[in-house]
């Protein structure tokens, strides 16, 4: 399935099918962002702690 046909069938959901869609979606994207963002505070630290 492409990207247009699944946002056609998305757009063909009732409203509150839609909101929970896009609450489920919101998520996802925290929960990644806060795992990408945990994993670049790691590499930082171990930076930080190499020795020069």
């Amino acid at each position: 399935m492409t990207l247009q046909q699944l946002q056609k069938q998305v757009l063909e959901l009732p409203i509150s099918d839609r909101w929970t869609l896009v609450q489920i979606l919101l998520e996802s994207l925290q929960r990644e962002t806060n795992s990408e963002l945990k994993k670049g505070n790691l590499s930082r630290l171990r930076g930080i702690a190499k020795d020069t």
